[in-house]
């Protein structure tokens, strides 16, 4: 854990014949039922949005988005424990307004970054930035360009299929003068499940002409701006 080895003492815990068969393991069962579920959707999640990140790895990213569909499995009012499910939470009142507030990068948030006004068209997605101004843009150490990738992540809770539209990703230095950034997806969504309008912001640094991506935590951010 966090590059260092751990050991405990075996023994003393649950086993397998137990959970699987003792009354008073019901909860353990349901619980690993519904953690099982959380997982699957926990996967095709992050792989949806690995091209916000590719390249780069988020310590707990994994055990982070857990937190979140977990969550959003409690909003599950439809169906009984062990059966209840990360699309019927989404679909309660405040299963969407989770997803968009969720901290997904706490160590390099887009909206601190990029602290502008964000404008989505509902027909078009096109995300327009106003009031740009390089000079509040939240550079990390050692950055000289930062790189905004824009898409529409549509994603299927119930069936864990998703397509992503990206805008062509926006590369920007210390001396960009636009007071105004427009990103277009090339594609359209077609409605395969909800619709998540994602930005991940990106820290890159010069070197002989050359853009090397930074790597440590506060390089690498993502937000959900709306959701459809």
């Amino acid at each position: 854990m966090n590059g260092k080895p751990i050991a405990r003492k075996a023994g003393g815990g649950f086993n397998g014949k137990a959970i699987k068969t003792k009354a008073s393991m019901q909860r353990v069962r349901e619980n690993a039922s519904e953690f099982g579920h959380c997982s699957g959707v926990n996967k095709a999640f992050r792989a949806g949005l690995q091209a916000f990140y590719k390249g780069y790895t988020f310590t707990h990213f994994h055990s982070r988005l857990m937190g979140l569909f977990t969550r959003l499995k409690d909003l599950d009012t439809t169906n009984k424990r062990v059966e209840r499910r990360v699309a019927q939470g989404i679909a309660h009142a405040d299963g969407l307004t989770l997803v968009q507030h969720f901290n997904y990068t706490p160590a390099c948030q887009v909206r601190q970054v990029l602290p502008f006004a964000f404008a989505i068209d509902s027909t078009t997605y096109t995300l327009t930035i106003t009031d740009f101004d390089i000079a509040q843009v939240g550079f990390v150490e050692g950055a000289t360009h930062i790189a905004l990738t824009y898409g529409v992540l549509d994603f299927d809770f119930e069936n864990l299929d998703w397509q992503l539209h990206l805008a062509p990703p926006l590369v920007i230095d210390r001396n960009y003068a636009a007071s105004t950034v427009s990103l277009v997806p090339d594609t359209l969504p077609s409605g395969l499940g909800r619709l998540l309008c994602v930005l991940g912001v990106r820290f890159y640094q010069d070197v002989d002409g050359a853009l090397y991506g930074l790597n440590a935590k506060d390089s690498v951010g993502i937000s959900v701006l709306e959701c459809f």
